[in-house]
């Protein structure tokens, strides 16, 4: 399944290891030098520009996204959750 991060860019749920709250780390010490040292090796796409919202980490990338953690959040779970129903064999 995927998720829609903002803008055109989707992502395997798979992939994704971690959803953050940008406002809630932008000013920590460690998120600058992880988003820095990501940045030098590029793999950090800025998809939020001023409206960045949330921090998306995935196996291969970090984002930027414009949508809330939140938002984000949700939008895993439900994936997560039509998931679990297929398996499970029930129908949605």
């Amino acid at each position: 399944m995927f998720i829609h991060l903002g803008e055109d860019v989707v992502v395997q749920s798979r992939d994704v290891v971690g959803i953050f709250d940008w406002h809630a780390m932008e000013e920590a010490e460690i998120t600058t030098e992880f988003l820095h040292r990501h940045s030098k090796d590029k793999l950090v796409e800025d998809i939020g520009g001023d409206l960045t919202k949330s921090i998306v980490i995935t196996t291969d990338m970090v984002f930027l996204s414009p949508l809330s953690s939140l938002t984000l959040k949700r939008r895993a779970y439900t994936v997560s959750d039509s998931v679990e129903t297929t398996i499970r064999g029930e129908s949605s």
